[in-house]
C-alpha cells in the first residue's frame, strides 16, 4: 500500500534511510541483539537501514505509528511527511511531496 507521496521514492528512500539511521538501536525492529548489529560492516547495517526504510514505507500505509527501537516512525497524512521521534526530543522530518 504505501503512503501518498508526490516525490519521487528514491529520494524519499534515501532520506529515510538517513533518518532511521540517527535511530541507535533500530536493529531492534527486526529482533536483533547489539552484538549482532555491531558485527555488521558499515554496508551492511546500511543495507538493513534501506529494507527497514522500505518496511516502513508501506507500513504507515496500514499503521500510521510504528515503534522502531528508542524511535517512533509516524505518517504524517495531512502535512504530507514522515516524521521520526528519535529518544524524547529529536525530531526528523522526511517530505512526501
Amino acid at each position: 500500500m504505501g503512503v501518498k507521496h508526490g516525490r519521487e521514492y528514491g529520494e524519499i528512500l534515501k532520506d529515510l534511510t538517513e533518518a532511521i539511521g540517527q535511530i541507535p538501536d533500530s536493529y531492534l525492529f527486526f529482533e536483533m541483539e547489539g552484538n549482532e548489529w555491531q558485527q555488521l560492516s558499515p554496508g551492511e547495517k546500511q543495507e538493513v537501514h534501506e529494507a527497514l526504510a522500505e518496511d516502513l514505507f508501506y507500513g504507515l500505509g496500514a499503521e500510521p505509528v510504528i515503534e522502531v527501537g528508542c524511535g517512533v516512525v509516524m505518517y504524517d497524512k495531512q502535512q504530507h511527511r514522515i516524521n521520526l521521534l528519535i529518544g524524547e526530543d529529536e525530531l526528523t522530518v522526511v517530505p512526501l511531496i
